[in-house]
């Protein structure tokens, strides 16, 4: 890169850059850090995720032997995607549990964990969650 005054930069960045980095004459860098809790750090929508675990729980079967077992599943998801770090092994878990045990809701859990809002609240929690996320579920919707 070479600027108008004649000044020549070179970069080279290998393996993971956690922050930022500037190049040239002048440059501002600003961080600003936020609370804890990863549904502070991002505009995510909880009421609408809520809302779509709420839709989930309507769907389980009103009677036998699942409906408690798939009831405790959701609260488990509900659970682990809003934690502040979210536990993408408890939701690998209950999607494997409803697509052997209930296939015909299989479909509504991944949507959940798929859901942008939890894409955003995983990527809150950093880039290596991201990653994970991403290697378990094959998608980054608001990461």
């Amino acid at each position: 890169m070479t600027e108008a005054s004649g000044a020549n930069y070179n970069l080279s960045v290998g393996g993971d850059v956690p922050g930022q980095i500037a190049v040239g004459h002048h440059n501002t860098v600003s961080r600003v850090e936020a609370g804890g809790d990863s549904t502070q750090n991002v505009g995510v929508d909880l009421t609408g995720l809520r809302a779509e675990f709420e839709r989930l729980r309507a769907q389980l079967p009103t009677d036998g032997p699942l409906r408690d077992q798939a009831a405790e599943r959701v609260d488990e998801l509900e659970e682990a995607v809003t934690a502040a770090e979210p536990d993408l092994s408890t939701m690998e878990y209950v999607r494997n549990w409803f697509a052997r045990r209930l296939p015909e809701l299989a479909g509504a859990v991944t949507g959940l964990i798929v859901h942008p809002a939890v894409g955003a609240l995983v990527a809150a929690a950093g880039t290596g969650l991201a990653g994970e996320f991403l290697r378990r579920f094959g998608s980054t919707d608001g990461a």
